[in-house]
Parts: C-alpha cells; sequence; structure tokens
C-alpha cells in the first residue's frame, strides 16, 4: 500500500486541518497527538452515564467552522473511512468501528461534563491532531476517488453490524487508543503516557513484524541532529566522538525507549520520536564516520498502545472475528450493545 500518511495530509491541507493506507495513516489516534500528557489525564477521569444506541454526535469542520450533526452511523462510517484502509478485512473494520464508536462516546461526555470553548459546542473536531479522523461522505469520495462506490459500501456494512457496540470496563466506555503497528508486542499506557490503565497493557502482536513497512530508516547528518538537539535544548554538550552522541539508558520490555542520554541530556524516547518525526520511539541509533551520518531505524508505527490495526487485519485474516480482536487488544475490557 502507498504511504498513506503522506496521502492524508496532503488532503488535510485541502481541508485546512488525520488514521487511512499503506497501513494507515498518519500517526494514530488515541494517539499521540490526541491523548499525551495533560490531555491523557482527563480520559482517565470516570463518566457520567453510559450513552444509548441512539446517540448523535456534533463534530466540528475545521474547513468551514460548521458544527455538523450527525447520527452515529454517519460519524462511525467517517471515522472507520479516515482511520482504516478500506483494503482491510471486514472483521479488522469492524473491530475500529466498534473502537471509534467508544472513542466517540467517551469523548462526547467528556465535552458534555466539561465544554471545550474552541469546539463551538461539538463534542470534536475532524482535526486528527486533536481528536479521531473523520471524513464527510463529500471528503471520502474526494479521497477514493473512482473506488468510492465500492470502499464506501464495504465500511458502511461493516459499520452497521456493530452499530450499537461499544468497550466498556467497569460499565465505562473505555480509552480506545489505537495504532497503526506496534513493534511485535504492543506498549503500555504507563510507559507512553505514564498512567496505568488495566486494559492498556503489552500483548504479543507478532504479525506486525511481517508488515512491509514495519521498519523504516531515517538519516541526519550530524550537523542536521546536532541542530535540532540545540534548538530543542540549549544547553546540551555533544561530545567530540559523534558516536557518542546519543545512549540509549532505559527501554521498556516492548521496545519503547523510555529515557536516552544526549550529551549529558535526558531525553525520553517520545520527545526524541517528536524532536525527529520518527514513526515510532521503538528505535535503533547507529553513527557512520565515514558518511557523517546517523541512521535511526524505528519498528512499528505510532504510540503502540491499544489496537494494531495491521494486527488486527492479520488477526482477521486468520480467522479470527472482531470480538476476538478487540478482546485481545483490550485486556478485560467487555463488549456493550447500547440500549
Amino acid at each position: 500500500m502507498k504511504q498513506y500518511i503522506g496521502i492524508l495530509l496532503i488532503f488535510a491541507l485541502l481541508m485546512v486541518a488525520i488514521p487511512a493506507i499503506s497501513l494507515l495513516k498518519r500517526p494514530d489516534s488515541l494517539s499521540d497527538e490526541s491523548s499525551s500528557g495533560s490531555s491523557f489525564e482527563s480520559q482517565i477521569s470516570s463518566l457520567a452515564e453510559t450513552p444509548s444506541s441512539d446517540e448523535e454526535y456534533l463534530v466540528l469542520d475545521t474547513k468551514s467552522g460548521d458544527v455538523l450533526k450527525l447520527s452515529a452511523r454517519d460519524y462511525l462510517i467517517g471515522a472507520v473511512c479516515a482511520e482504516m484502509p478500506a483494503s482491510f478485512h471486514k472483521e479488522a473494520l469492524k473491530a475500529q468501528a466498534v473502537a471509534a464508536h467508544t472513542y466517540a462516546a467517551r469523548q462526547k461526555q467528556r465535552e458534555l461534563a466539561s465544554p471545550t470553548a474552541e469546539l463551538k459546542g461539538a463534542y470534536f473536531s475532524n482535526d486528527f491532531t486533536k481528536y479521531q479522523a473523520f471524513f464527510t461522505k463529500e471528503q471520502a469520495k474526494e479521497f477514493y476517488g473512482e473506488n468510492f462506490e465500492e470502499n464506501y459500501s464495504k465500511i458502511s456494512e461493516a459499520v452497521d453490524e456493530v452499530l450499537n457496540e461499544i468497550l466498556v470496563y467497569n460499565d465505562e466506555p473505555i480509552i480506545a487508543a489505537f495504532h497503526s503497528m506496534s513493534g511485535g508486542t504492543t506498549e503500555s499506557a504507563e510507559v507512553v503516557w505514564g498512567t496505568k490503565v488495566d486494559y492498556l497493557v503489552p500483548v504479543d502482536s507478532t504479525e506486525d513484524i511481517s508488515s512491509p513497512d514495519f521498519l523504516k530508516q531515517s538519516e541526519f547528518t550530524s550537523a542536521e541532529l546536532s541542530a535540532r538537539l540545540k534548538t530543542k535544548y540549549p544547553d546540551i554538550n555533544l561530545p567530540e566522538d559523534k558516536s557518542q552522541w546519543i545512549t540509549i539508558t532505559q527501554r521498556s520490555s516492548s521496545g519503547t525507549i523510555i529515557k536516552l542520554n544526549a550529551g549529558g541530556i535526558e531525553i525520553s524516547g517520545m520527545d526524541f520520536r517528536t524532536l525527529l518525526s520518527l514513526r515510532s520511539a521503538n528505535f535503533e541509533v547507529n553513527y557512520s564516520p565515514d558518511t557523517d551520518k546517523f541512521t535511526i531505524t524505528t519498528k512499528g508505527y505510532g504510540h503502540g498502545v491499544g489496537l494494531s490495526q495491521y494486527g488486527a487485519n492479520a488477526m482477521a485474516n486468520e480467522g479470527k472475528t472482531y470480538k476476538e480482536i478487540l478482546e485481545h487488544y483490550y485486556k478485560g475490557a467487555q463488549i456493550k450493545v447500547l440500549k
């Protein structure tokens, strides 16, 4: 599949405003942008009530400034279109739809309890850097082109089969984090966001390793790397021996870099990933004096927490149902049928 993130970013620029292709897409939802730092802390607070099956969602269109009033069905179709390649197995699309519905239900309750002024009364927007991705039908038509009818119909059927289902833990909608592909084992919310979440724990996702996009190499000259580090960390003191510039000091059991040392400065793996726009915080760093370049090889794509979309597709191709996929990636969470 093609470099999905590139396509999606181009599309986003046309819209003026996010996860669908090779393996999706842009980083991930409930993702690096939408659930980091203090925003993730607010995600874990208790909710007031369980949503109903006739939910409606108010979505701020960042292009027009209008607040769209959508049925749950229309919203979920648009979210799955934007978040997962239509070429994926139907059971994977269904798993994505349940995760998307869970995200929307939880976010709606959070906004009703404590509104965000910039949303103008909406529960979220189609700004993928802050919220779950979403395509209107017209945007989906532009995105899919001549394959629109086939792809939109496939996704609509998947959504219809799970329309009234969400994931709950202790009878509350879960934080339905997902990502494109892990490093072979998913990551815990505690490692990525510093807060333990019972159902967001490491699980096996070996299928991710077979993705043609699993490994990604990024090269930086020493001048480029030095400039980025010094801009972010003015007090950094990089040693003369460039092979000693970056030292990984702590890595999680799933492979995520927790801490590294750069010129006497301790940097988290997530911050280093952001600094260099890497696909994940699971990486290796190598310096070649012959080329005076640093090669950083990442594994997987995204924060690694929760559902692996590539892993979900692989499980579906092996005959697993969407329920089995969700139960695997969200340990202890249960599917709740809305009334």
